[in-house]
């Protein structure tokens, strides 16, 4: 897909750039507890401020379902942002209207406002033409740096871009990129790596995945799916019995496009799920007792999934390999992610990774600084593995 980045925005000084940003950032005790998301938007924010233009940002902050709820006001982030920014950061409590209109009035260019959160108002989930209209009356251009909400058709994260010239921030170009990179156009072999607890959340990602790339590495809880599909007992092992034929008919359609399915044939088992459980043990597959849990993949399986991706050029990563907030069972996400990471850093693998589990489990391995990119997205990332048209990222086409 084609879209115009900031490269192209010409000269904006003066002029008032609407800047969707995500400060939907984690909170304990009224204070920030990270700040990713603003070290994310910092680029885009003070490349517009430093050339001259009045910057308002853009932001929902929990989920507020269209009413004022001030536990749920941008204003309790705005010394979370003006330290990362290192600039004083002008808080608006209005999101259009002659508030704003005043506020732009006041603003020096170079200066920077955070708008109320947009979800304060109903219009905005609604995608809201009046609030769109409302909106745009005080700006001369409109900025989206907020991938993570790009799944979004709302007021802010789509509409805008249909009524001020549109850019990508240089967030979302990065993402973008990095994303074409891995799925759009990569360089073959390309491997998949989806794990998770349940085939049920991943259906649509392991469906489109198939026919997208070479080699699929299922792990995690949904392996078992798989494996029981094959007719495999997982003993205790958490399962998805009743999606088998869904399994095999993802098996099926992976055989028909050239894409090699790769499950676990040694398995970490235990008879509970604890740390370091004294019924640890690793046995092939088709040993599980009765009374025991698949929470793992096996050393030889690793080994072998490590040499599998020894041979791939593109990487896409999402959800571990087993329970891997519990040790031991965190071995093959580790060893897997470590591997992966060396290869990056080769220079002979492009690696993409998203989602929640799959930033916390590589922060885990000590590598998310060493993969290609790592996407902070959840919800975003995850529809793009499916294959889904992203609202916010479609109106930025062109």
């Amino acid at each position: 897909m084609s879209f115009k980045t900031l490269d192209q925005i010409g000269d904006v000084r003066g002029k008032v750039v609407l800047v969707r940003v995500d400060l939907n950032l984690p909170m304990q005790d009224g204070a920030v507890t990270d700040d990713t998301r603003v070290q994310a938007a910092k680029p885009t924010i003070l490349e517009l401020a430093d050339k001259g233009a009045k910057v308002l940002l853009l932001a929902h902050f929990g989920r507020p379902k269209g009413e004022r709820v001030s536990t749920q006001s941008l204003s309790m982030v705005i010394g979370a942002v003006e330290q990362v920014l290192g600039r004083e950061v002008m808080f608006v409590s209005e999101i259009a209207g002659p508030v704003v209109q005043q506020v732009v009035g006041i603003l020096p260019e170079g200066g920077i406002a955070c708008l109320e959160n947009t979800r304060f108002w109903k219009g905005e989930e609604k995608n809201d033409p009046e609030l769109v209209k409302a909106i745009a009356a005080n700006a001369d251009i409109y900025v989206n740096d907020a991938f993570s909400a790009a799944h979004r058709a709302h007021a802010t994260t789509e509409g805008l871009a249909h009524v001020l010239p549109a850019y990508a921030g240089r967030s979302m170009q990065a993402e973008l990129e990095a994303l074409g990179k891995a799925l759009g156009e990569p360089e073959r072999p390309v491997a998949a790596v989806v794990g998770g607890a349940k085939v049920s959340s991943k259906l649509d990602v392991l469906k489109h995945l198939v026919g997208k790339v070479d080699h699929l590495i299922i792990g995690g809880g949904m392996a078992n799916t798989f494996l029981a599909a094959r007719g495999v007992d997982v003993g205790k092992s958490l399962c998805e019995h009743d999606l088998a034929p869904t399994a095999e008919a993802i098996l099926d359609a992976a055989d028909a496009s050239g894409c090699t399915v790769h499950l676990p044939y040694d398995v970490v088992v235990s008879k509970e799920f604890a740390a370091n459980p004294p019924s640890l043990r690793t046995c092939n597959v088709h040993e599980v007792a009765a009374d025991e849990m698949i929470l793992d993949v096996g050393p030889a399986a690793t080994e072998a999934l490590a040499d599998v991706l020894k041979v791939c050029r593109t990487l896409v990563w999402n959800g571990p390999m087993g329970a891997f907030e519990t040790p031991p069972f965190d071995t093959a996400t580790v060893a897997l992610a470590r591997t992966a990471a060396a290869l990056t850093r080769e220079g002979s693998l492009v690696s993409v990774a998203g989602g929640g589990d799959t930033v916390a489990a590589l922060s885990h391995a000590g590598v998310a600084g060493d993969f290609s990119y790592v996407s902070t997205a959840g919800g975003a990332f995850l529809e793009w593995m499916e294959g889904r048209v992203l609202p916010g990222v479609a109106a930025l086409e062109g």
